[in-house]
């Protein structure tokens, strides 16, 4: 039997939001694996990845020397390296370290106590149990709205469209302009 589906209320989650879904994933007591899980979030939102994306990213994407991370886009999307920002370095320093204590047989940068790659429903859990902690869980939050985020955040401070949609990996410029068309930010400074 079908469910019908839940309309939300929007895709994609404010700053204000991340933020408190990112402290959410800091907070002791949530989760044995604090430094993977801040790392994943952080990771996923500030490079608009698709769980899967994350998911599959490797050790060897990151080069904290560099600062930069390499992502292999799904859907036909186009990889990209991008530079690693505020935070992210220590985010995944931190995880590294933790990762090597549980010494994994795989090169995944994302692994669970098993020493397995993380799985898409073990994100989407995870992803509901610190959005219930942080205090969002009306607004239904899905993986997904992590990259939604992403794009609106940098609308909102003027990137580009075609920026974005190399940022994001879009083959199609169509499905960034979502992200431009509803940024309220785009009307600062008419007046």
């Amino acid at each position: 039997m079908d469910h019908p589906r839940r309309e939300r209320s929007r895709e994609y989650l404010a700053p204000d939001e991340i933020q408190k879904l990112l402290d959410a994933s800091r907070k002791e007591g949530l989760s044995r694996n604090r430094e993977r899980d801040y790392c994943l979030l952080l990771l996923m939102f500030r490079h608009g990845l698709r769980v899967s994306e994350a998911c599959q990213l490797k050790v060897t994407d990151v080069n904290l020397k560099e600062k930069i991370i390499h992502i292999h886009r799904l859907k036909n999307g186009n990889a990209t390296t991008q530079p690693m920002y505020n935070g992210e370095v220590g985010a995944v320093n931190a995880w590294l370290k933790a990762r090597h204590q549980m010494q994994p047989h795989s090169n995944f940068l994302f692994v669970s106590e098993r020493r397995k790659p993380l799985s898409r429903f073990t994100v989407c859990v995870l992803i509901k149990k610190y959005a219930d902690a942080a205090g969002l869980g009306e607004l239904e939050i899905h993986p997904h709205m992590l990259r939604h985020a992403c794009g609106y955040s940098l609308a909102n401070r003027g990137a580009d469209t075609r920026l974005i949609q190399d940022y994001l990996g879009h083959k199609n410029i169509t499905h960034t302009v979502r992200y431009t068309k509803l940024a309220p930010g785009r009307f600062n400074g008419l007046f």
